[in-house]
């Protein structure tokens, strides 16, 4: 019996139970799909996490404090040169530092003798649990940070509409704010923009808005543009109090200074805080290493759901060798009379095999149809990225499973007695 024989009674064979069909391949589609979508998912992470680290350049580096601590009111408001209009600020107290970042340490970094590879610098504090109220309109802000006028052009920001901070604003610790447009949206309603020049209250202190922050998108569930900057003056003065800071931006002259730039950061530090390099309390976010960690991360996270998915297609794959094993025992008769009549071995294995390869091909191409249309849409708040090597692997694979698992019941059809086959009722 010739090839095109066989797939003609395979074909027979897999028709002939439509409802038994649709069901054993619909365990082969889920897990192609399965594979398809959690692989895009992982692909798309990635890809939102390194777009968003590229948005900080790749000459910025971020100075965060090891581990929390207390202490006295921070001194340098009116000296912190980059910002603040001129050298020499008044102290406003003794401080108590314990694995802390402090305004004077933000100031020592603008200095260009001990730090020349430093183009800016902009202190940072993050008030939490901030409830923004305008004209009974509310909405809790995700991230309200304090901050200085140099952090705009350290992070490749912008205001849309408005103006933004200026060196007079945090001289004048002036109680002014720009809002992201989700912000501004849930507050006045329509595209937020008229939100500019309005009275705001965050958690009852009253904020004049003065601009409106260009549009940033999301990272996965994170909406960026859900936020509020203020001079951090004016935050520290009515929503943090005069802590320590919650980290220090830093901008590199250019990206091929940031190594030395770091350099020249951790030298300032090291001597304020009278520490070393291997025992220091606070850590540098260089962007390139960052990226690579979040590379290798993001890679074993799409191996994982890969290998959760994989499990789907196997469970796909068991139940076509169960089917198969069905069938055979129902066609023990159509065995024997096709084997006494002359039909050989191969004829039988090969019948058999090609009815398990084409359940599994039917559920794969209607797993990467299904896939390919599911990864078109957002999936916990990440757009999926479809990768081709992933779509043809879940695809190889289903069809392998069909001859894998499709290989004993054939076998086993195939090693029927025509005698004994015969008498089988």
């Amino acid at each position: 019996m010739n090839v095109r024989e066989s797939a003609r009674f395979a074909v027979r064979g897999v028709t002939a139970n439509p409802l038994r069909t649709a069901l054993t391949t619909l365990g082969i589609l889920i897990g192609v799909a399965a594979v398809i979508v959690l692989v895009a998912v992982g692909n798309g992470s990635s890809a939102a996490v390194r777009e968003s680290l590229s948005r900080l350049g790749s000459n910025t580096l971020t100075v965060q404090a090891s581990q929390g601590g207390t202490g006295g009111r921070a001194g340098g408001f009116g000296g912190f040169g980059g910002f603040g209009g001129g050298p020499g600020g008044v102290s406003s107290g003794t401080q108590t530092r314990t694995a802390e970042l402090t305004l004077d340490d933000a100031e020592a970094l603008t200095d260009a003798t001990l730090a020349p590879h430093v183009l800016r610098v902009a202190p940072r504090v993050s008030a939490s649990s901030v409830t923004a109220t305008y004209d009974g309109a509310t909405h809790t802000v995700s991230t309200f940070l304090g901050t200085s006028p140099s952090y705009l052009a350290i992070n490749d920001d912008s205001v849309q509409k408005g103006e933004a901070l200026t060196a007079e604003d945090w001289t004048g610790r002036r109680r002014v704010a720009l809002v992201g447009s989700t912000v501004a949206e849930d507050l006045v309603g329509g595209d937020g923009l008229d939100v500019v020049g309005k009275t705001v209250q965050f958690n009852g202190i009253a904020f004049t808005v003065v601009g409106v922050l260009t549009d940033k998108g999301s990272t996965g569930p994170q909406d960026e543009d859900d936020r509020v900057l203020a001079p951090l003056t004016a935050v520290q003065d009515t929503l943090t109090g005069y802590g320590s800071l919650s980290a220090i931006s830093v901008q590199a002259k250019d990206a091929d200074s940031v190594e030395t730039a770091q350099a020249e950061i951790e030298d300032v530090l090291n001597s304020r805080h009278h520490v070393t390099s291997q025992d220091a309390d606070y850590s540098i976010q260089n962007p390139t290493s960052l990226l690579t960690a979040v590379t290798s991360t993001s890679q074993t996270f799409t191996v994982l759901l890969a290998s959760v998915a994989a499990i789907s297609l196997l469970v796909g794959g068991i139940g076509v060798m169960n089917i198969m094993l069905v069938t055979v025992t129902e066609r023990t008769r159509e065995i024997g009379i096709r084997k006494a009549i002359g039909a050989r071995r191969g004829d039988i294995v090969g019948q058999f095999l090609l009815e398990a390869v084409l359940l599994s091909l039917f559920g794969g191409l209607m797993g990467v149809l299904v896939g390919l249309v599911g990864s078109r849409f957002e999936i916990v708040g990440v757009q999926p990225v479809v990768s081709a090597s992933s779509v043809a692997l879940a695809f190889g694979v289903a069809v392998g499973t069909g001859l894998f698992f499709g290989l004993y019941p054939a076998n086993r059809a195939a090693s029927l007695r025509p005698i004994e086959a015969l008498r089988y009722e």
